[in-house]
């Protein structure tokens, strides 16, 4: 019955998270063939860029203290945490700006295109609200604010279409979607605030002794975690920032559209499993449950869903995208198909990959995502060393990513096992 009772709740949990985040995402699909009309895949190509960036910037600017939020047993480490992935983020963004004032040129230099100084200085503070928004969806998923997590990511896609379509009209080209990811990200995060402030008694825990206190506690997010995100990430989005050296800012913009709308079921349903599924481990694992049982309901759910979500992209893409996007995003559909491949395996391994950070296993996590980046890293040198033609570029992307991601799966259910093994007990 226990069993039973959890997989109801667990199942609840990933429906509120589900339903907002299929609101969310269905907002930019509804309105994508509107932009795809507006803005020219030279915009989508400079905005990638733009994207990559702060993402890859973004994701680690809080020290990776975030994970760390919903493992201490009494709320007031959970709020010293986050105040202290707060602090950190802040002080890096502001370096960061610095830094961008100090080397714009060299940067414009790089990607030799003039554009890229309209937008430049926006970086730090875009890289500032992911940052922020890592933060707050980790202390909400701690209070199981899931419908909160879900009402902030709706608020996110309504402020990111409207903005991109006001300046999409006003023809300011690819500054409007740079301005609407910005505005997005701010909103959503003044919804998921609300919830910290309104606790006063908590706020006045926060104190300089306890966060340096957790920050020794917690010292391995930093120091094995945030090289191998960082590693992760940049690896993932390593295409946007290449392409357009190798190939064109419109390439890079036809791929940036293709990855986007192959990663909505992952944003929309892979993200919902993983927090509730990070919030059930570190649960079991405090009442020596084990974990084996919940990860393999977890996988047969993902292989129904991403199953014949796979073929559909692999069939219907190269017709689809010219149809509703235009003419001229005939190529992002036949990207689509050779990415439907990668879809399938990293929808499922990605949502069960927090296994590692529940398990506290950050060295075997960070020589995997190292070893990503560093086999990333020497194919796209290659690419510069002997160049090919882009249907063939794609073709050896594709088993990279398949032959890493295989590699990834074995290393996370060996970890459920050996940790079942020593601490688990049967339900």
């Amino acid at each position: 019955m226990k069993l039973k009772f959890e997989k109801k709740e667990f199942d609840s949990n990933i429906l509120k998270l589900m339903t907002g985040t299929t609101i969310s995402q269905a907002i930019p699909i509804l309105v994508s063939p509107i932009l795809t009309r507006i803005y020219t895949p030279e915009d989508f190509g400079l905005f990638a860029v733009f994207f990559a960036v702060t993402v890859i910037i973004g994701g680690i600017v809080s020290g990776k203290y975030e994970y760390a939020i919903v493992l201490p047993k009494k709320d007031e480490d959970a709020i010293n945490i986050f105040s202290l992935g707060f602090a950190i983020n802040l002080v890096l963004s502001m370096i960061l700006f610095l830094i961008i004032i100090i080397l714009d040129d060299y940067i414009i230099i790089f990607f030799d295109d003039p554009q890229i100084r309209k937008w430049l200085y926006l970086i730090p503070f875009s890289v500032f609200f992911i940052g922020l928004f890592n933060l707050l969806t980790y202390y909400n998923n701690r209070k199981k604010y899931f419908k909160d997590i879900a009402t902030a990511l709706i608020i996110k896609s309504l402020v990111l279409v409207t903005v991109q379509l006001f300046f999409g009209l006003l023809n300011i080209a690819s500054m409007g979607l740079i301005l609407g990811e910005m505005f997005s990200r701010f909103f959503s995060n003044l919804k998921l605030f609300k919830n910290i402030i309104k606790d006063k008694a908590l706020i006045s825990s926060i104190s300089l002794v306890k966060m340096i206190a957790l920050a020794r506690k917690y010292k391995n997010f930093p120091i094995l975690n945030l090289p191998s995100s960082l590693s992760n990430t940049l690896a993932s989005y390593f295409p946007l920032l290449v392409i357009p050296k190798i190939f064109a800012f419109s390439v890079s913009g036809q791929f940036m559209l293709a990855k986007s709308l192959i990663s909505i079921p992952s944003s929309l349903i892979a993200r919902a499993f993983s927090q509730v599924l990070f919030q059930r481990i570190s649960e079991n694992r405090a009442l020596k449950v084990k974990n084996l049982p919940i990860i393999i309901y977890t996988i047969k759910k993902l292989i129904l869903i991403a199953f014949p979500i796979t073929l559909l992209i692999y069939v219907l893409s190269p017709i689809v995208f010219s149809f509703i996007f235009g003419k001229e995003w005939e190529l992002a559909g036949e990207i689509a198909q050779y990415l439907s491949i990668v879809f399938f395996i990293t929808f499922i391994t990605s949502t069960i990959s927090v296994v590692l950070i529940s398990y506290d296993e950050l060295k075997l996590l960070a020589k995997w995502q190292i070893s990503y980046l560093f086999t990333t890293s020497i194919y796209f040198l290659l690419l510069f060393l002997f160049p090919i033609e882009f249907h063939e570029f794609l073709l050896y992307y594709i088993l990279h990513e398949v032959i890493m991601y295989l590699i990834y799966f074995y290393l996370i259910i060996n970890t459920v096992l050996v940790y079942d093994k020593i601490e688990g007990k049967n339900d």
